[in-house]
C-alpha cells in the first residue's frame, strides 16, 4: 500500500488547514489517527495528524499549525462519524490537550470485539483479517518529532488511516447481521462523555498498592510523595519516573521515619535523591495530616486477608461469565475481565452501572448479573452432583 506525496496534502500552515475545513464542509464521515510522542515527559508531545475523509487524504503537522480548531470542529462535529482504531488514546490526548470530546464515534476494535474478535485486536490483524490488507508496521516507534518526515515515515503514517473507511462499511454489516449495533453505539458513548475524560488527582493515591500496607502516617507521607512527584515533573515536563522512580518509593516511605542519615545508608536510595531533598522527605513525613489528606486515607480500600471461599465464588463467577461469552462468541477481556469481579465486589461505580444496565445486564442475564452485584451475600455450596451459588437474603 505505498503512496506518494501526490495522493495526499501535508499541511503545514494555518491557510491550508482553513482550505482543508472548507473543502471537507458538509462531509459525512471522517477517519482519522494520530502519531505522538510521551516517552520521558509530562505532556504528551501530538506530532502529526493524519485524516481521510471522502474528499481526500491529509496530514496536518502541529508542530507548524498553531490553531487546530478547524480540525476539533470536525471532530466535535455530531453530524460527521468519526472513525477510529483505539481511539480512546487519541481521545484521551486531544482531551488532554484541547478539551476536545468527540460526538459521534465509531471505532473499529471496539466493533471488532462484538463480532467475534479477540479483544483487544490490533489494527494491522484486523485489516488483514477483514479487507486481506498487509501492513507495514516498521515505524511504530518511529522519531515523530523529526523534521522534515521522510518518504517511509509518511507512507506508514497514511496506511494507519487509509483501511478506516473499508473497516467502518464491513464491521457496520456485521453488526447489523448479528443484532449488535445498538451494543457497540453504547460503547461507543463512552468516548463521547465528558466524564470518561476526567483524570482524578488522586488516583495513583487511591489505587497503589504499596499503600495498602502501609499505617497511617506512612501513608500520608506517599501521598505528599506522590503529589510532590506529579508537580515536578508538570513544571520541568518530565516524566514522574524521571523525577522519581517508582521503586524507590518503598525505600523511602518506610525509612524515613529513621531520619535523613538512615535514608543516606540505605543502599538503595541514590546519595544525589538524599542529598538534594532528604530534609524536604522529612519535612513532609513529620507534617501534621490536613483534613483533606484525613478524608483521603478513608477513601484508600485496606489489604484484605485471603479468603479461599471468597477466591472460588470469584472464580465461579468468571466462569460464568466465560460460559457467557463462549455463547455468544466474545471474548471475556471484552465483557468482563476476571480483575473486574474484584472491583465490582469493592463497589466500583462506574463498572457497577455497565454490568446493571445496558448490553451487558442483556448478555449475561439478570441472575448472573444480581449474583456479580450481590457478591458479599453469595454462598457457595458443593453437593453431590452439582454446585450452587446461593444468594442470601
Amino acid at each position: 500500500m505505498s503512496r506518494t506525496k501526490s495522493d495526499f496534502q501535508l499541511i503545514e500552515d494555518q491557510k491550508k488547514l482553513q482550505q482543508f475545513r472548507h473543502e471537507n464542509e458538509g462531509i459525512s464521515w471522517l477517519s482519522f489517527d494520530t502519531e505522538f510522542v510521551g516517552e520521558k515527559r509530562f505532556v504528551t508531545s501530538l506530532c502529526l495528524v493524519q485524516v481521510k475523509t471522502e474528499h481526500g487524504l491529509y496530514l496536518i503537522d502541529p508542530f507548524k499549525v498553531n490553531d487546530l480548531i478547524p480540525l476539533l470542529e470536525l471532530i466535535e462535529n455530531e453530524s460527521v462519524v468519526k472513525i477510529t482504531h483505539a481511539g480512546d488514546n487519541d481521545y484521551r490526548l486531544l482531551n488532554s490537550l484541547f478539551d476536545t470530546v468527540p460526538k459521534n464515534v465509531f471505532d473499529t476494535q471496539i466493533a471488532a470485539g462484538f463480532v467475534g474478535y479477540k479483544y483487544p485486536i490490533s489494527f494491522r490483524k484486523l485489516v488483514e483479517s477483514e479487507l486481506q490488507i498487509n501492513l507495514d508496521k516498521g515505524y511504530a516507534v518511529t522519531d515523530w518529532e523529526a523534521r522534515p518526515f521522510s518518504a517511509k515515515q509518511l507512507d506508514y503514517a497514511l496506511e494507519d488511516v487509509m483501511p478506516l473507511y473499508d473497516l467502518w462499511e464491513t464491521l457496520s454489516g456485521k453488526l447489523e447481521e448479528q443484532g449488535r449495533t445498538n451494543w457497540a453505539k453504547e460503547e461507543f458513548a463512552q468516548l463521547e462523555s465528558p466524564n470518561f475524560y476526567f483524570k482524578d488527582p488522586n488516583h495513583e493515591a487511591l489505587n497503589s498498592e504499596l499503600m495498602k500496607s502501609l499505617n497511617r502516617r506512612e501513608k500520608v507521607f506517599l501521598m505528599r510523595l506522590l503529589d510532590w512527584r506529579r508537580r515536578i515533573a508538570e513544571e520541568k515536563n518530565y516524566s514522574k519516573e524521571m523525577v522519581l522512580s517508582g521503586k524507590l518509593l518503598g525505600q523511602l516511605v518506610r525509612g524515613v521515619a529513621s531520619g535523613r542519615e538512615a535514608l543516606f545508608r540505605n543502599r538503595r536510595l541514590p546519595d544525589k535523591l538524599i542529598s538534594q531533598y532528604g530534609q524536604l522527605f522529612e519535612e513532609m513525613f513529620h507534617q501534621p495530616p490536613s483534613e483533606a489528606e484525613k478524608y483521603l486515607i478513608k477513601q484508600i480500600p485496606t489489604e484484605e486477608e485471603e479468603d479461599p471461599r471468597e477466591d472460588l465464588i470469584q472464580e465461579m463467577l468468571y466462569l460464568l461469565v466465560k460460559y457467557r461469552c463462549i455463547e455468544s462468541g466474545l471474548t471475556p477481556a471484552f465483557v468482563l475481565p476476571r480483575n473486574a469481579i474484584r472491583k465490582l465486589k469493592n463497589g466500583h461505580d462506574g463498572l457497577t452501572a455497565s454490568v446493571e444496565h445496558g448490553w451487558r445486564k442483556e448478555l449475561l442475564g439478570d441472575s448472573l448479573v444480581e449474583w456479580l452485584l450481590n457478591f458479599d451475600r453469595l454462598d457457595l455450596n458443593v453437593a453431590e452432583n452439582r454446585i450452587e451459588l446461593l444468594l442470601r437474603e
